[in-house]
């Protein structure tokens, strides 16, 4: 009884301090509400805590910062342990290891997603020509050269691409890998959730 008590509160305030951290995080885009200062008790709240991991390099890239998504991830798994602990009075270890694979999943789904409709974006803008747009595609192929690269870099090795094929396989490679990969850790999951301890 006291345990379930006790989870519900830890529940709570993990869901409460996620939503503290996304005001804050959205705070940042405005300009002058996201500075620090001393009398700013959001950001002495979750600062400590979104600074862990923005520290992490796996989760930047170029001028993006996807720490945020992170961060919020470990708090959404935490609140659902709680919550199930609150209801069933017991978690097992299965439950914990497919939540975690879940949430890590979510983070790179993510990642594999947003490069995916740049790579689209990026793709139907030169296809179209619109090079009127010139700043848009510089933002996105600053986004998407380091991946893009990468994937093409591995596809093809040390042959030579040009642009339009190296975007149509990266745009094709992230598609797949999103969707498979999805597949898969739903499968992992559920076999997770099944055993028996």
């Amino acid at each position: 009884m006291a345990i379930n008590i006790i989870a519900r509160f830890l529940s709570i305030v993990t869901t409460l301090y996620s939503l503290l951290c996304i005001v804050r995080v959205f705070l940042t885009w405005i300009p002058n509400q996201g500075t620090r200062s001393r009398n700013n008790w959001l950001a002495r709240i979750t600062d400590p805590y979104l600074d862990f991991f923005s520290r992490l390099s796996l989760f930047r890239a170029e001028r993006l910062d996807f720490s945020p998504i992170a961060a919020l991830a470990v708090l959404s798994v935490a609140s659902i342990t709680f919550a199930t602990i609150a209801t069933t009075g017991f978690v097992t270890l299965g439950f914990i290891l497919s939540l975690l694979l879940q949430a890590a999943w979510s983070v790179v789904a993510f990642l594999l997603s947003f490069y995916a409709v740049c790579a689209v974006v990026r793709l139907i803008g030169y296809t179209a020509r619109l090079g009127r747009l010139k700043p848009l595609w510089d933002i996105l192929d600053v986004a998407l050269n380091r991946v893009l690269y990468r994937i093409n870099h591995f596809i093809y090795r040390r042959k030579a691409v040009t642009y339009l094929q190296g975007l149509v396989t990266g745009a094709v490679v992230l598609v797949v890998l999103r969707v498979a990969g999805g597949l898969l850790i739903k499968l992992l999951s559920s076999l997770l959730v099944s055993l028996p301890f």
